[in-house]
């Protein structure tokens, strides 16, 4: 294996790369970004690595989710806001159900960039290259839109640095205090039946609250009270742009990627020869790995191997995503030879990628399919004696019409109404916190039995 540098990559095959018109310029575009700042920090890359590590021994959940592909047009403090009063509720609803800490992880601050199943697109007698994420090139089907731009990048890396800054002080500057708890709910959310049933549940949280505070435990005194850790992931898709954010860790001597905290490979480009995983495995950030029906037993423990050496619980999350019609067939095996090996993993559940499906038009995701995918996961991990780690998910706090069915039942005729999407279809406000309503009832089954009596109070 050769000497691993920020830019050994780039000597290997790889695939899902844009093809930029001017080599220069995207060298100078590259060159600029690697005076940038970095986003976020090797300390913080190792606390969650940390916490990860508690969700690989069974001692907490992962909640990772986020936008499909962020967008520069729909930029701004209120969705960033509404985003993160949805990732808060789903995860105060994991926490009470599961009796165990959430990690909570969001595709945010640099999910910019979208692998395609081709490299053009057509409509009608015109072909122009395909939409690849707004880092790279715009979602507008003209000639100029479709030409990958390199100062795409730095508008990208400076939409992260705002985005970041606000995330950070919704977590740490009081917003997320379970004071708060009721204030998260959104208006159009609170009338669904799953909006009554969080009601409840904040209800019963406000009155531990008031409890705790009449014998002094305030969130003056105790900061997990009032702040919460979270963190920012993305597809490692853009290396050039990766390899710019790619530092040394001053106090550790070794390399991270300061573009997020946790990156993950995608199911297109998990080669084991390839860039992709060439790159990844220098980084020490924690990595996820994304697992598709292709990958077979073997394939995955020499991954596993590659990008997780030392065996480090914490390193490494695999990511499920299999469509409900062939987790059964495919997960079991995966699972299997991993504990064979004794390799210590993270296993999270993206039940969206797998159930695309197409509608009066639209591409969407049925929400029972993506139930029937979580439930299966669960379901697989209890009968193989391992621990159902988390859910990844595409979301909004937006009231869109993407996904159907759901506690409000999105019919294929409504998918029209409010159909947002730069890339894939997300669950909205209302589906996502029925999905974390959903997963709480099969976490309460998944406790240790010491643990149930606790679990089952919730």
């Amino acid at each position: 294996m050769t000497k691993w540098s920020p830019n050994s990559w780039r000597g290997m095959p790889i695939q899902q790369v844009p093809a930029f018109p001017d080599a220069a310029a995207l060298a100078e575009t590259e060159a600029r970004l690697a005076t940038f700042p970095p986003l976020v920090f090797a300390g913080e890359a190792r606390k969650l690595k940390k916490q990860l590590a508690a969700v690989a021994n069974g001692e907490a959940f992962l909640l990772q989710g986020g936008d499909c592909a962020e967008s520069f047009a729909e930029h701004g403090a209120d969705n960033i806001r509404d985003f993160f009063r949805v990732f808060l509720q789903m995860s105060v609803v994991l926490t009470f159900a599961g009796s165990q800490p959430v990690v909570k992880v969001g595709r945010i601050a640099g999910q910019f960039a979208k692998p395609r199943s081709s490299d053009n697109e057509t409509k009608g007698d015109v072909t122009l290259p395909s939409y690849r994420g707004d880092i790279i090139n715009g979602i507008d089907f003209d000639e100029k839109s479709r030409v990958p731009d390199p100062a795409r990048q730095e508008m990208a890396y400076r939409q992260s640095a705002a985005t970041l800054n606000l995330l950070r002080a919704f977590a740490q500057g009081g917003y997320a205090s379970l004071e708060n708890v009721h204030k998260w709910m959104l208006g159009f959310v609170s009338n669904s039946p799953q909006g009554e049933r969080y009601e409840v549940l904040a209800n019963r949280i406000t009155e531990t609250m008031d409890f705790m505070r009449a014998v002094g435990i305030t969130s003056e005194h105790n900061y997990a009270l009032r702040e919460t850790d979270f963190y920012t992931s993305h597809e490692a898709l853009l290396l050039g742009y990766e390899e710019a954010l790619t530092r040394v860790d001053s106090t550790s001597g070794d390399w991270y990627a300061t573009s997020g905290h946790m990156i993950w490979i995608g199911d297109r480009t998990r080669q084991p020869d390839h860039a992709h995983i060439e790159y990844c495995r220098g980084i020490k950030n924690p990595l996820g790995l994304k697992c598709g029906p292709s990958l077979s037993p073997d394939g995955l423990l020499q991954l596993i191997d590659l990008l997780n050496p030392e065996n480090e619980p914490g390193r490494l999350t695999l990511i499920a995503r299999f469509g409900s019609d062939k987790v059964a067939d495919h997960l079991p095996k995966l699972i299997r030879a991993v504990q064979k090996e004794g390799r210590k993993v993270v296993w999270s559940c993206d039940p969206m990628h797998g159930n695309t499906i197409t509608a009066a038009g639209y591409k969407t995701r049925p929400f029972d399919r993506i139930m029937s995918e979580v439930k299966s996961f669960f379901e697989i991990h209890r009968a193989e004696g391992s621990h159902p780690g988390g859910v990844h998910v595409e979301m909004t706090g937006k009231n869109v019409t993407e996904c159907t069915g759901g506690a409000r039942a999105i019919r294929d005729e409504e998918l029209q109404d409010r159909y947002h999407t730069h890339c894939d279809p997300r669950l909205n406000a209302d589906q996502a916190i029925d999905l974390a309503f959903l997963v709480s009832d099969l976490l309460k089954k998944s406790v240790p039995a010491q643990d149930k009596k606790t679990a089952d109070a919730a």
